[in-house]
């Protein structure tokens, strides 16, 4: 695979101003943004577009119709995919440049069945029992800024 950035990947994002603060994230990291549809709003919303803000032109968004559309475009892709559900935690994976960090809705997160198909590539992040799971953008930066720093953030000054 020739793209060494991370990829970060939104499955049916429903809250737009999740998706333009991963955006945000991706253009200042040079992180390849993924969002498979359905989308859960306009993408010319407005709070997704304030979200943003002013750093839309530095975000290289690739939209998929549906996730196995990805799979077959990055077929030597190496995929994680976060959920409470996750056998291992986030800080437990040697994340390697252009690696796909896969997150799900953020009223369901990722499908069942998607999980039970990659089950040793599910991830968590560990939070306490009695919390449902963290927000979206706070997740997508969390796990991103860990592979990052492991690679020693290329590119990133």
């Amino acid at each position: 695979m020739s793209d060494r950035r991370f990829h970060i990947v939104l499955v049916e994002p429903e809250i737009p101003p999740n998706t333009g603060n991963v955006a945000r994230t991706c253009a200042a990291t040079g992180t390849k943004l993924h969002l498979v549809r359905p989308l859960g709003f306009s993408v010319e919303d407005r709070d997704l577009k304030r979200a943003g803000l002013d750093y839309w032109h530095l975000v290289d968004i690739e939209y998929h119709d549906h996730f196995e559309e990805l799979l077959e475009k990055y077929p030597e892709g190496r995929f994680f995919y976060f959920s409470t559900k996750g056998v291992r935690s986030y800080a437990d994976i040697r994340y390697r440049a252009g690696d796909f960090l896969v997150f799900g809705k953020e009223t369901r997160g990722l499908p069942e069945d998607l999980l039970a198909r990659f089950r040793d590539q599910t991830v968590r992040i560990p939070i306490r029992p009695e919390a449902r799971s963290l927000n979206l953008s706070n997740s997508v930066a969390l796990v991103l800024f860990e592979a990052l720093r492991q690679n020693g953030f290329p590119g990133l000054v």
